[in-house]
C-alpha cells in the first residue's frame, strides 16, 4: 500500500512566501535601476545620436560653402516611407535655413540594387537644384572592390569617388547622362566594379527626381 501524500508543512509554506517576496523585491529593485540608468545615459545617448547625424549633415551640406543659421535637427521634415527614395519606413528631411529662408535641405535614400545588399545614402540638395554632397553611410559592398563608392574606404584620396556629385547642377545634367561612362553616362567608374557606383548613381537620381517634384513641400518657407 503506497503511503498516504503529506501536506506542506507551515514552515514550508512561509519559506515559499519569503522566497517569494526576496524575488518580487529583487524585480522591483532591479526594475527601478534600471529605470534610473536609463534616465540618467538618455540624455548622453540622445546628445551621441545628434552629434553622429551633425556629423554626416556636415560632410554632405559644409556651412562654410552653404551658409545657414538654424538647428537642422530641429527643423525636420517626417517623410512616410518613400518608394520614390528607396525607404520601407519613416524618414527625416533636415532643412538649412539663413534669415528663415529656406537655402537647403539633407534627404535620406537607398540603393538596393547594391552588389551585395542596400546601399543607405544621405544627399544635400539646394533650393535651386545643385547637389551639395552626397555620402555613402551603411554598405556591405565588396571590400577593396566595390567599396570605393564610401569615401571612407576610397584608396584614391586626391580623386575620391563620391565627390564628383559635389556642385553638381541637377537641372543641367539631362536625365540619359545618369550612368556611369561605360554605359555612356557622364560619371567615371573604376574597372571591375561597376555594379555600386550604378546603384548609387541610380539612387541620388532618383532622390533628385523626388525633390524637384516635391521642392514645394520640401522647401517650405515657414519655419515649423
Amino acid at each position: 500500500m503506497n503511503a498516504p501524500v503529506r501536506p506542506k508543512t507551515a514552515s514550508a509554506a512561509m519559506s515559499a512566501l519569503k522566497m517569494a517576496g526576496v524575488l518580487l523585491a529583487f524585480t522591483l529593485v532591479f526594475t527601478g535601476l534600471l529605470a534610473l540608468a536609463q534616465k540618467w545615459t538618455l540624455p548622453a545617448i540622445e546628445a551621441s545620436l545628434a552629434a553622429e547625424k551633425m556629423k554626416f549633415i556636415n560632410e554632405v551640406l559644409p556651412a562654410q560653402s552653404y551658409p545657414y543659421d538654424n538647428d537642422l535637427l530641429a527643423d525636420t521634415l517626417v517623410l512616410p516611407p518613400t518608394p520614390e527614395l528607396g525607404l520601407n519606413a519613416e524618414s527625416s528631411v533636415y532643412r538649412a535655413r539663413r534669415n528663415g529662408q529656406p537655402v537647403a535641405l539633407v534627404i535620406e535614400a537607398v540603393a538596393p540594387d547594391g552588389y551585395a545588399d542596400e546601399i543607405r545614402l544621405i544627399l544635400g540638395v539646394t533650393q535651386q537644384g545643385v547637389i551639395t554632397g552626397v555620402r555613402v553611410v551603411a554598405h556591405k559592398e565588396t571590400p577593396g572592390l566595390g567599396d570605393y563608392i564610401d569615401l571612407k574606404k576610397d584608396k584614391d584620396k586626391q580623386y575620391p569617388w563620391i565627390l564628383q556629385f559635389d556642385r553638381l547642377d541637377y537641372p543641367g545634367v539631362p536625365d540619359e547622362e545618369w550612368k556611369v561612362k561605360k554605359d555612356k553616362g557622364r560619371f567615371y567608374y573604376r574597372v571591375g566594379a561597376t555594379v555600386s557606383p550604378r546603384a548609387v548613381i541610380k539612387a541620388v537620381h532618383r532622390a533628385m527626381q523626388f525633390v524637384v517634384a516635391h521642392r514645394d513641400e520640401l522647401f517650405r518657407e515657414t519655419a515649423p
